[in-house]
């Protein structure tokens, strides 16, 4: 049924922020909040997404959208910061602010009945991730991935300036960056056991002993409760 109906409503806040995205204050503000012309992370109480907050009549929005990372409004702040400075991505990665990855895009509905049934049909360990692993891990994992690539685009451009402020900067954007990818081996190995896969196979393919993999997730797993 969530397949189906997914289409039946359309938020008005979806025009307000198209409308607030097409409007150059706006991209003043996120050029102003990345340092302009000295490249810093995007801070977590942003103008731009304050203002944006203000202009949808949802004052909570800013401070989630601002640390909402690798997400398509974060990307298109991105974007933006990176054609001022002149900065391109990676290969295969689109500077175009209204450009989204293939994962954020709507898919159809005969698309996503697909995907379910083949699911529902792949028998045990061969199931498909979708279905071995809760949506909850599955978003948390893709966001960690998303923010480190995001945050490191980020620092495209970023070595010049008094070496104390560039040093400051790209070692502390590293080390976020650092901790985000950590956050997502640990979360991808551990769904992997969670979902039927041998501890074994997961350490080899983590590089590492088994024991010393159980040791982390359990250690994991006692941090979160």
């Amino acid at each position: 049924m969530a397949i189906v109906g997914r289409d039946a409503v359309v938020f008005p806040e979806v025009v307000a922020v198209a409308d607030a995205l097409l409007d150059p204050a706006m991209a003043q503000l996120a050029w102003l909040d990345s340092g302009a012309g000295r490249p810093r992370a995007l801070p977590a109480d942003g103008m731009f997404c304050r203002r944006l907050g203000e202009r949808i009549g949802r004052p909570w929005l800013g401070p989630l959208a601002a640390t909402d990372y690798g997400r398509p409004l974060t990307s298109w702040m991105g974007s933006v910061i990176r054609l001022r400075r002149s900065a391109g991505g990676p290969p295969g990665y689109d500077n175009d602010p209204w450009w989204l990855r293939q994962e954020h895009q709507s898919a159809t509905m005969a698309g996503q009945l697909r995907v379910l049934g083949k699911e529902k049909k792949a028998p045990g360990s061969g199931r498909m991730w979708r279905a071995a692993v809760p949506a909850e891990q599955r978003t948390l994992i893709t966001r960690a991935i998303e923010s480190a690539e995001e945050q490191l685009l980020q620092l495209r451009g970023a070595q010049t300036g008094p070496t104390a402020d560039v040093a400051r900067q790209l070692l502390r954007s590293l080390r976020h960056s650092a901790g985000l990818i950590e956050n997502a081996w640990k979360r991808t190995a551990l769904v992997a056991v969670n979902a039927g896969m041998p501890l074994e196979e997961v350490a080899q393919w983590a590089e590492m002993s088994p024991d010393a993999l159980m040791n982390i997730l359990t250690a994991g797993q006692e941090h979160s409760g």
